[in-house]
């Protein structure tokens, strides 16, 4: 039976001050991957010195976007990063494989470009194969010289379940560099490498290898640090792309790059399904960094923690828990300091009054932890939500 022919929804551009970088063009549509919302980005770069970088999931089970998008980038000099959202294209054999690499073929044709030029991700249900004949059909259809889309029509396009697109914007240095990105991810996000899907991109021009390193060692402090339910995606993306228009220092690069994936990160986890509260948790004194990080993450992933804070409930009982079942050897409850909204709770214990202020605090938008473990100097900072119904809600209804 021949698929349907989907014809692509074209429609003008919006014209706002999301624009991205110089030598940065958006192209987006839908392509009829599930519905008739946007499915599909294509973001290209043109300039004096392209470069790209990624950090990808370490799940056994990636897709095929995954290896298509670590082989391109290790053999190839990427220019394009192509996001297909609503089908995650994950394990369905050599068939999903096969897809993927249509999928690139038709693009790297009507763009012009090699296929080893395109980077891939795709984000939704796993286990479903593209609608591959009405996909082509549709990318075959598209204008590539069309005018760009902005930086929100593109961020809307990578979406599932996200309730609003995700996108952050930061000055290099004195300019006129910028950093631009967008990501989209709420549910399966506990990363191992990277975090759900972002596509980061500026107009300055660094050697690939300083690129990728700045890249490495950012997403490590911001995307590595959020979590929303402790489980990893099997599609777990994060691109960087600069057109190489504009010749910087690679510490601004590397402030401003911090910046963008910072405030990425953080609406990954206010967004969380069903979330009604960010979580940020510091913890400081540790060892070192990882240890730091580690007991963040005990914390931030706690469902009894999670839940005290959906329920405004100040019980510290339940960070002190976390901590202790990380089973360090140098961690001593005794020397441990606990904060809520920089009250100290434990061990300096708080009145009943208190007590009703710190219930009135956990209402709020944003609820800030602070552990001091008094080791040594090591620190770590990291994200996540509270736990609500809501949450079992979206993901029990998911497929259907």
């Amino acid at each position: 039976m021949t698929s349907p022919v989907c014809v692509p929804r074209i429609r003008s551009p919006t014209v706002t001050s999301d624009q991205l970088p110089l030598g940065v063009h958006a192209t987006v549509a839908n392509i009829g991957v599930k519905d008739t919302t946007d499915d599909f980005v294509v973001i290209t770069m043109d300039g004096p010195a392209m470069a790209a970088a990624g950090m990808f999931t370490q799940s056994r089970f990636a897709g095929p976007s995954v290896v298509l998008s670590r082989d391109h980038l290790a053999t190839g000099t990427p220019r394009a990063m192509v996001v297909v959202s609503k089908n995650a294209n994950v394990a369905n054999g050599p068939e999903g494989a096969a897809d993927a690499d249509r999928v690139v073929a038709t693009v790297a044709d009507r763009w012009g470009y090699a296929p080893s030029d395109i980077l891939l991700a795709s984000t939704g249900v796993i286990g479903r194969r593209y609608p591959i004949d009405t996909m082509v059909s549709a990318i075959a259809q598209l204008d590539p010289g069309a005018p760009s889309y902005g930086l929100r029509d593109a961020a809307r396009g990578i979406m599932t379940t996200d309730t609003v697109e995700k996108v952050a914007v930061a000055t290099i240095g004195d300019g006129p560099a910028v950093v631009c990105g967008i990501a989209k991810g709420v549910g399966m996000i506990e990363p191992d490498m990277a975090t759900m899907i972002a596509v980061v991109m500026t107009d300055a021009a660094l050697p690939v290898g300083e690129l990728r390193a700045i890249h490495r060692r950012v997403t490590d402090t911001t995307f590595n640090c959020v979590s929303v339910d402790t489980d990893t995606s099997t599609s777990d993306t994060a691109v960087l792309l600069a057109s190489g228009h504009y010749p910087v220092d690679p510490a601004d690069v590397e402030r401003a790059l911090a910046d963008v994936q910072r405030d990425l990160t953080r609406a990954i986890a206010a967004d969380g399904e069903g979330a009604e509260t960010l979580i940020e948790v510091r913890v400081d004194g540790a060892r070192d960094d990882d240890q730091a990080k580690r007991v963040a993450k005990s914390i931030v992933n706690s469902p009894l923690v999670k839940t005290a804070v959906h329920g405004a409930d100040p019980n510290w009982g339940r960070v002190a828990m976390a901590i202790g079942k990380c089973n360090d050897h140098d961690i001593d409850a005794d020397a441990c300091v606990i904060s809520f909204g920089g009250v100290e709770v434990y061990p300096r214990k708080v009145d009943d009054a208190g007590l009703a202020e710190l219930e009135n605090y956990l209402r709020g938008p944003e609820v800030t932890i602070d552990v001091n473990l008094h080791i040594d100097r090591g620190t770590a900072t990291v994200w996540g939500c509270d736990l609500t119904d809501g949450y079992i809600r979206i993901n029990a209804d998911y497929t259907t």
